[in-house]
């Protein structure tokens, strides 16, 4: 069977799967409540390797002031996608601090 004959479902809205939705909070939990998971990444990236911030409860406006101030203290570029920040570079040992000075609490993850 070609791949030309195959039948395939879809939906009124299109392939779903690929519109995941960033996830954005309508208020922001105080970073004394929150901790923040710090993973390392390269895959689909050309062997460039990225720090990410995971599991915050932030608003839209939150999640890009707090990418802002990683940028600036770790000196390296970054965004915001899909509801994480990701920090161009291996500088989770640096944004660890900066998150523990501004009151959340730190896990890193990964190798």
């Amino acid at each position: 069977m070609s791949n030309a004959n195959r039948t395939v479902w879809s939906s009124e809205e299109g392939d779903l799967r690929k519109k995941s939705q960033p996830v954005f909070h309508a208020r922001s939990l105080p970073p004394q409540q929150q901790t923040a998971y710090l993973h390392r990444e390269s895959s689909g990236r050309g062997g460039k390797v990225v720090s990410v911030v995971k599991n915050l409860v932030l608003t839209e406006e939150d999640m890009k002031a707090l990418a802002k101030i990683l940028k600036q203290e770790c000196g390296a570029g970054g965004t915001v996608k899909d509801g994480v920040i990701e920090i161009q570079g291996e500088r989770r040992q640096r944004m660890a601090d900066v998150l523990k000075r501004l009151g959340y609490k730190v896990k890193i993850a990964g190798g």
